[in-house]
């Protein structure tokens, strides 16, 4: 396992559509291994597979101490609306007000490419669709109302 480095806002492959992951192996393991101690030393919500540099739909959660790993991850609902701040581990010192909707429901894959689904609501939604949004190259101020203040 390896801490990555975290590409910053203004790198291009932000603004990439990332390609699904094909093969459940050992390098796709190896992957999130190395996500998930990038994430913990950043002390964040969530990381995205182009956040340290690789274009790959992965992207990992964790939220009320659980962690989730996203591999190939599905948006198959979403209802009601709900505005609230965001941050970014991408986009230092910027924080502001962004609409997304209240309820979700996500089909993805596991590490081992066993189907998986979870039902979010409120702000665990909002960060999963957050990373979600990392996968095509959406960034949350390319969808924020307002700019709230600077971390």
């Amino acid at each position: 396992m390896a801490r990555r480095k975290i590409v910053q806002v203004g790198d291009p492959i932000l603004r990439k559509v990332c390609k699904p992951v094909e093969k459940f192996d050992g390098k796709l393991a190896e992957l999130i291994d190395d996500m998930i101690q990038t994430l913990d030393y950043a002390e964040g919500l969530g990381l995205a597979a182009p956040q340290v540099g690789i274009l790959r739909r992965v992207c990992i959660v964790e939220y009320d101490d659980k962690r989730y790993e996203l591999v190939n991850p599905t948006l198959v609902h979403a209802s009601g609306k709900c505005v609230d701040n965001e941050g970014c581990l991408s986009v230092p010192g910027y924080r502001g007000l962004v609409e997304r909707p209240e309820v979700i429901d996500v089909k993805y894959f596991d590490r081992n490419g066993k189907p998986q689904e979870i039902h979010a609501e409120g702000y665990f939604a909002r960060v999963f669709l957050h990373e979600m949004d990392h996968l095509d190259g959406i960034l949350f101020c390319d969808k924020m109302i307002k700019k709230i203040m600077d971390d």
